[in-house]
């Protein structure tokens, strides 16, 4: 059978910047929604919802599986900006929060990145 999603069973930790180490330099544009000094949240350039944006850590970490009790504050940090941007972007009625790990998580960019999707009714279980 044909990989669930080609792009992430190609996809690969380490080596050249990914495309948001690109966007967080500026030389790859992006719809950003916010920035501060510790994360950058940018729309989804393939949405899957009528709102999908994505909250990245300024600094590169490959994976969720790959933190550890140093990276407590950022990641709490990405949440909250997620949230706060989900109510920026008019999303009262609810919206969901993903983080991909690895070649089974369907995680097609190796750097941590926090998928926020709402607008509309999303239907569970997921995949």
């Amino acid at each position: 059978t044909p990989p669930v999603c080609p792009r992430c069973s190609a996809a690969r930790p380490g080596g050249e910047p990914t495309i948001f180490s690109k966007i967080i330099a500026r030389s790859v544009p992006a719809t950003i929604l916010y920035e501060d000094e510790k994360c950058l949240v940018f729309r989804d350039v393939a949405p899957q919802a009528p709102v999908h944006f994505l909250v990245i850590p300024k600094r590169p970490i490959p994976r969720i599986s790959r933190v550890g009790p140093q990276d407590t504050e950022l990641l709490g940090h990405l949440l909250v900006v997620a949230a706060r941007t989900a109510q920026a972007e008019g999303l009262a009625d609810g919206y969901r929060l993903v983080i991909n790990d690895g070649k089974h998580g369907a995680q097609s960019v190796y750097h941590l990145h926090v998928h926020v999707l709402g607008g509309r009714q999303l239907g569970w279980p997921p995949g």
